[in-house]
């Protein structure tokens, strides 16, 4: 059945902007890049998402597809980002059956909660694999066609008139804002987003020049999220819970939602809408920028996860564990 749109775009855009347009999405399966890429279904592309699990990938993107009558939405499933050969498989099928890649979407990570010893090397590195080579994999396996759309799509300099053929050859890294102040019990994911920034900022100059914009979406805290996670910790939490629940304790919640600057959490609508900004006319002249889109949530003091039962510094010098987080301490 249709989500209604206000679940996913505001009423501020125009039907049709990305008509003929193709959008390939890593963790597209997952609640907030869903949302993204919904949003410019319903403004006319085209769609192809990519995730690890077949029947859930499937299943959302016929649900995207009710976005707009007409839209062809793909899903793939079984795709690991950390392997290059499967996502150039996947973007090949894209192309063959959609025609073409106008933009991206790199969105694919993995998250849960563990303090540095309970942390193993294995564990960090494979968020560090997800996140950032995932990520780098994704632009390598697509950027013959971004290179393409971005030549066709460019802005002409002296009329400063755009293309009349819309937009194209842009790329949004989806990262976070933990890693600006810092914060306990999320390091590899703080390690692993600073390097996804430190990526975009070098695709927008070295590809600048090609056409391509290149830029990062940093969401805050983000109600009734799942995690779109490619990485499953041993023993955390369950892959179908709530990311932002499971990464905030209960017991704070409402302390942490009457602590916010606009006094609320964010919405899946909320990162769409940035999407759609950078993605539209509107941003063809933004490039190696980040958008932080979470209320001026890290500009606050540490909160979050070093919140309520984990309190910071009380639960660290406690010597606990994160509650389920099962694996062994690493030996330091």
């Amino acid at each position: 059945m249709p989500l209604p749109k206000n679940e996913y775009l505001s009423d501020s855009w125009k039907d049709g902007i990305f008509a003929n347009k193709v959008v390939f999405c890593t963790g597209g399966a997952g609640t907030i890049c869903s949302a993204q890429v919904r949003a410019l279904v319903h403004l006319g592309a085209n769609a192809c998402i990519i995730g690890r699990n077949v029947e859930k990938t499937e299943r959302v993107a016929q649900d995207i597809a009710t976005a707009r009558p007409g839209a062809k939405v793909i899903g793939i499933g079984s795709v690991d980002v950390r392997k290059l050969d499967a996502l150039q498989q996947a973007v090949e099928r894209c192309v063959k059956e959609l025609g073409a890649i106008d933009f991206v979407i790199a969105g694919a990570a993995g998250n849960f909660l563990a303090s540095i010893e309970q942390l193993s090397a294995n564990a960090f590195k494979s968020v560090m694999d997800i996140d950032v080579i995932g990520s780098y994999n994704t632009l390598k396996a697509t950027l013959p066609y971004l290179r393409e759309s971005g030549d066709k799509h460019k802005m002409d300099n002296k009329t400063m008139q755009p293309s009349p053929i819309g937009t194209g050859g842009r790329i949004i890294f989806v990262s976070a804002t933990i890693h600006y102040r810092g914060m306990p019990f999320q390091t590899h994911v703080s390690v692993a987003k600073a390097g996804i920034d430190a990526l975009s900022h070098s695709v927008a100059l070295e590809y600048g020049p090609r056409g391509i914009t290149s830029n990062i979406i940093a969401p805050g805290p983000i109600a009734q999220t799942e995690v779109s996670s490619e990485f499953s910790f041993k023993g955390s939490a369950n892959r179908n819970s709530k990311g932002f629940e499971r990464l905030l304790p209960s017991d704070a919640l409402e302390a942490y939602i009457k602590g916010q600057p606009l006094g609320r959490l964010g919405h899946v609508r909320d990162i769409a809408d940035a999407t759609v900004y950078l993605f539209s006319d509107t941003g063809s002249y933004v490039t190696g920028q980040t958008l932080v889109v979470d209320g001026a949530n890290w500009r606050m003091s540490a909160g979050g996860a070093s919140s309520g039962k984990l309190s910071y510094p009380d639960f660290l010098l406690s010597g606990d564990d994160v509650p389920n987080v099962t694996g062994k301490k690493s030996k330091l």
